[in-house]
């Protein structure tokens, strides 16, 4: 057994989860390669007398069940997946899928559906409000031929930004929270970027290895109708399958009025239209783990890169609410370190991080090797 997944499984479990005698956690895995995380998981839950659930998922399968499945399947599925998600009170995602594209030959009106009757009622209604989630992703050789990396080094990168010191983390990112929660205008500016909004009396929280596995970033939501300008990501996203490259929204009162990329354009406001919600903004947030420092192509360790904003349209979380509602809630990136194009983030009119760096003395606790 590599110590280090035994590190992680107690992470997930004792850090995460928090799981206590007489809880239950599912675990649900996509596409694990082999079954010796999850034995660990297993075992560790069932030590601290918790009850675990294993859900064993194939992404093949998945497909052609989208594919096929009409209203009526997708609601019956979801009805009794929602019944056992409201018996639980932790859930752990584990997702190691070989091809991460998958999805990518589906018409946008089956995915558009499988959100719609299935992930919305499921996750987005009972899972993320009401369990103690956390997910992650698995190392797999197509995670290292996406980052450009061998085998191996990914598996090294990769347990050593899983298994950070979150402990540490959290008291890194009391002082940024304490800033957000003051601040009312937020300016965001970098090439191709200029937008401004408010963030005035929405909760603000610091993720430190309890939702996701790498962590390091703190999110609030703008005010819904608050924000105006453009913003260009420029960090590619794969969503429903799907490549997108440099994303360009134009906001005015809130709503996406224009969006452009290169070569989905069509698709990409398909997913705008799914309803009301999809185009306008649920979530605000700086990544703050140094460790990852380059794009892998995968929103989990991406959305986490020090230096980096994301800026999400879709639903808004309850733990950060600006009262927005969609099935769709997707992590757009921005990096702002110098090799990526540089920028600046505003509060209030002071600038308090430029070219990925936080130059406000209290937030200099963040930067790398402070």
């Amino acid at each position: 057994m590599d110590p280090r997944q035994e590190k992680l499984a107690e992470i997930l479990i004792s850090h995460s989860c928090r799981l206590e005698a007489g809880e239950h956690v599912l675990i649900e895995a996509f596409d694990l390669p082999d079954p010796r995380l999850i034995q660990l998981l297993v075992k560790k839950s069932l030590a601290v007398g918790a009850i675990p659930h294993v859900q064993l998922r194939n992404n093949q399968i998945t497909r052609t069940w989208v594919a096929e499945a009409d209203d009526a399947a997708l609601t019956a599925a979801a009805e009794i997946d929602a019944d056992r998600m409201k018996q639980m009170q932790a859930y752990i995602g584990i997702r190691a899928a070989e091809n991460s594209a998958e999805f990518s030959d589906l018409p946008a009106q089956k995915m558009e559906k499988y959100s719609q009757l299935y992930m919305k009622p499921v996750h987005f209604e009972i899972r993320v409000p009401h369990t103690r989630w956390v997910v992650l992703r698995y190392p797999t050789g197509s995670m290292a031929q996406s980052a450009n990396m061998s085998t191996e080094a990914f598996e090294d990168f990769y347990y050593q930004v899983t298994t950070a010191d979150y402990a540490a983390m959290e008291i890194a990112e009391k002082p940024l929270v304490d800033r957000m929660l003051a601040t009312d205008e937020v300016r965001i500016v970098a090439p191709g970027t200029d937008i401004s909004f408010s963030i005035k009396e929405i909760p603000v929280v610091p993720c430190f290895g309890r939702r996701n596995i790498p962590d390091g970033e703190v999110f609030t939501a703008p005010v819904r109708d608050s924000v105006n300008g453009t913003i260009h990501y420029n960090v590619p996203s794969r969503y429903q399958g799907t490549l997108f490259q440099d994303i360009e929204f134009t906001f005015e009162s809130g709503k996406i009025i224009k969006a452009d990329c290169n070569g989905q354009a069509e698709r990409l406001n398909q997913i705008l239209d799914s309803d009301e919600g999809a185009r306008y903004i649920g979530e605000f947030s700086l990544g703050v783990n140094y460790n990852v420092k380059q794009p892998i192509l995968d929103t989990l360790f991406d959305e986490k890169i020090g230096g980096s904003l994301h800026f999400t349209p879709g639903n808004a979380y309850t733990t950060a609410d600006n009262g927005n509602r969609s099935s769709v809630h997707w992590d757009l990136i921005l990096n702002q370190m110098p090799h990526a194009g540089g920028g600046e983030v505003w509060f209030d009119e002071e600038m308090i991080r430029k070219d990925g760096m936080f130059v406000v003395d209290d937030l200099k606790c963040l930067n790398p090797d402070f």
